[in-house]
């Protein structure tokens, strides 16, 4: 199966704090792969590296076999990579049409275009509609972000990712603060909206990774310990030991 991501040998440290060291990742065109690891383990550090924010120490990183090792964020962006946040990032005075309206503008880099605006004012619009019903969010459409529930910000943040139409889409930790009830509706709604697409999940949830995982890749104390199926991951002595045994 083709890739559509992969890391060799990718390294980060922060002054002097080994914080990831030689992880070897490989991400599937079209699965589900969630990285899991106790806290600590490097699973944000690796998404920051992945997605720009962080520039790896040693080692490459390559995106549908283009290196983007060191890329500025907005590169990666423009080449088909998106992301969440652990802590939510939307604008929270705008509404929540605005909020999604805004990253289809920015997706179609016509910020300061104002005739091409104009001109594709209907698309914009109809394709910020279908973002907002896809989203489940027509009910709070004209609501300010700030004035929505923590669960519909969480599902506006996965709305901003999807309005850039990404081929990659990285959530990080996108359940954390959910209760079960809103986990189990919100897994039900990345899983519909991310059909066809490459979806990589940092999460601690262990019934949101066995629901959604095709594969799994464990972190501990920034090397990889281990990947594979489900099955694999549950069967496997030193996962256990490492990490699903703590649970």
């Amino acid at each position: 199966m083709t890739s559509i991501l992969r890391l060799k040998g990718v390294s980060k440290h922060f002054s002097g704090l080994q914080v990831l060291s030689g992880v070897d990742l490989e991400i599937r065109a079209g699965e589900r792969h969630v990285i899991i690891g106790p806290n600590g383990a490097g699973k944000s550090t690796l998404f920051n590296l992945i997605t720009g924010l962080y520039k790896p120490s040693a080692g490459k990183i390559f995106f549908w076999d283009k290196d983007i090792t060191g890329w500025p964020v907005y590169k990666i962006v423009r080449l088909g990579c998106s992301r969440s946040f652990q802590i939510t990032q939307v604008f929270p005075l705008m509404t929540v049409f605005e909020n999604v309206r805004n990253a289809i503008i920015s997706k179609l880099n016509c910020r300061f275009n104002w005739t091409t605006l104009l001109n594709r004012s209907k698309e914009i619009q109809k394709e910020s509609d279908r973002i907002v019903e896809l989203l489940r969010l027509t009910d709070v459409r004209d609501v300010p972000a700030s004035e929505v529930s923590y669960g519909a910000q969480r599902q506006l943040e996965v709305a901003l990712v999807l309005a850039r139409d990404p081929e990659l889409i990285m959530l990080d930790e996108p359940t954390a603060g959910l209760d079960a009830e809103d986990t189990r509706g919100f897994v039900q709604l990345v899983r519909e909206v991310t059909q066809g697409k490459t979806l990589v999940i940092v999460e601690h949830d262990m019934e949101v990774v066995f629901d959604l995982a095709d594969r799994i890749t464990v972190l501990d104390y920034g090397k990889v310990l281990a990947t594979g199926t489900v099955n694999e991951i549950r069967a496997n002595e030193e996962v256990k030991r490492a990490y699903l045994g703590r649970k």
